[in-house]
């Protein structure tokens, strides 16, 4: 059964810092992408980060550059992402994706991926 599991979110002051965890079981990450996304109240999905299968390679969207770090550890068949320098407008539910491509090619596109999470809640304030 292919499930994803995130954990990891919470309330942080801002300019904190949490990471958050993908587990994945039922597939490897060798043969997913995986991309990270969230939703603000009141707004729609959007995609933070991506982590490909082939070869770890990553990218994030600007406005977490520099700040957020997607990673992996194939033994645990998880994915990783380390959010750094939180701001307020950081707040949502993040939820991880697995996308079965070698790459992060299109990564933004939602429907590219196959399965989903259930979600975890962020929130960034004083």
């Amino acid at each position: 059964q292919v499930q994803l599991v995130e954990s990891g979110g919470g309330l942080v002051q801002p300019g904190g810092s949490l990471r958050l965890s993908c587990a994945a079981s039922g597939f490897s990450l060798d043969d997913y992408a995986i991309g990270w996304f969230r939703q603000a109240p009141g707004k729609e999905r959007e995609g933070v980060s991506c982590i490909s299968s082939s070869n770890g390679n990553t990218d994030y969207t600007d406005s977490v550059k520099g700040r957020f770090t997607a990673s992996r550890d194939i033994a645990k068949n998880t994915v990783y992402l380390q959010m750094n320098s939180l701001k307020p407008e950081d707040t949502a539910d993040y939820y991880c994706a697995a996308n079965r491509a070698p790459t992060c090619y299109g990564w933004g596109l939602q429907d590219r991926y196959d399965y989903w999470g259930q979600g975890t809640q962020v929130t960034v304030s004083s």
